[in-house]
């Protein structure tokens, strides 16, 4: 697929945006009263439900660079997306001013999931050391990372059902409980939110095929490219979704968005390395993308600790500690080119 030329990349970016913005607010909304009919509970519902819609986009751009045999790209994208949405939780934590985000949406889940993350990134580290060992054109962690994820999920459900750990509560501390009283069928209600999920896929889609048309016009190196610009602009539709979900109070939802789209994000990397058919992509990736994915790595660890310590005022530790991490990991990766 040719990429787009740079001034149509641009309005169709800005017009998808602006759609993005409305359509992912009432999408917040739609997954909060869901998670409260199903009885799923906010953090299942954010990691189920909207961290796999708002990772379309991601997995658009993803199989698109892999089929074009760029390497370096397609392994950066995903991995960038889940570095850079770690970076959005430090920006709203700035926006929600009345306590410590990781502390007022306290969640074991959301916890689990950030572990669960560790736990999948670590695969990947396993091929980049052995390249050689293939099925077919993939390596066998290709097949294995979705098995861990659906594990991980089963875990999950069987942690909200019965939970053996849970946070210490505070006045900050916003529970996860429904706020509401909710009319209308469930049924209107799983259509309402497949509704708004395919506008945000798609202009999730546009999103991304834009960006990758302005990258192709700046022509900058295609895996910094892929961790940094292209995973800003396939990203967006995340940051969106957890600021409307900070605006309506549902933080636990807001946060699973971002930990749940990241551990979703990591299947992205089971389409990179089957749609690169010029052999298993930990082969053909250069120094620099191992060097992403141990950056990766690190931001996740950093922020399951501030999961875990919980500061209650200000960003944290962790707010600070990813953002600087993130942009150390841009500079190491630029020094192994």
């Amino acid at each position: 697929m040719q990429p787009w030329p740079l001034w149509p990349s641009i309005i169709a970016l800005v017009a998808a945006v602006g759609i993005v913005v409305v359509a992912g607010s009432r999408l917040a909304r739609a997954a909060d009263e869901l998670a409260d009919r199903t009885g799923l509970g906010e953090a299942v519902a954010g990691a189920v439900f909207l961290g796999a819609v708002t990772s379309l986009p991601g997995i658009v751009t993803t199989a698109t660079g892999a089929l074009e045999g760029d390497a370096a790209f397609a392994l950066a994208n995903p991995i960038g997306g889940i570095a850079l949405q770690s970076v959005w939780l430090a920006i709203a934590d700035l926006l929600y001013r009345r306590a410590n985000l990781e502390h007022a949406a306290a969640s074991i889940e959301n916890l689990f999931q950030a572990v669960v993350l560790v736990a999948l990134l670590s695969l990947p580290v396993i091929a980049f050391a052995t390249p050689q060992l293939t099925v077919g054109w993939i390596h066998p962690v290709t097949v294995l990372i979705p098995v861990f994820y659906f594990y991980g999920l089963h875990l999950q459900r069987r942690m909200h059902q019965a939970p053996m750990w849970t946070p210490i509560r505070t006045r900050e501390t916003r529970d996860d409980e429904e706020e509401q009283e909710h009319s209308g069928p469930l049924s209107r209600l799983w259509f309402t939110f497949a509704a708004l999920g395919l506008v945000v896929g798609v202009a999730g889609w546009v999103i991304g095929q834009a960006g990758l048309g302005v990258i192709a016009a700046t022509g900058w190196p295609s895996g910094v490219t892929g961790f940094t610009v292209t995973t800003a602009v396939t990203s967006l539709p995340e940051l969106i979704v957890l600021i409307s979900a900070i605006r309506i109070g549902a933080l636990t939802l807001g946060v699973a968005n971002i930990i749940g789209g990241n551990v979703f994000d990591v299947l992205t990397l089971t389409v990179a390395d089957a749609f690169f058919l010029d052999g298993t992509i930990y082969a053909a990736a250069g120094d620099e993308s191992l060097v992403l994915l141990g950056g990766t790595l690190l931001i996740t660890a950093v922020l399951a600790a501030g999961l875990i310590i919980r500061d209650q005022r200000g960003i944290g530790f962790e707010g600070i500690g990813i953002p600087a991490i993130y942009a150390g990991t841009i500079g190491l990766a630029l020094f192994a080119i």
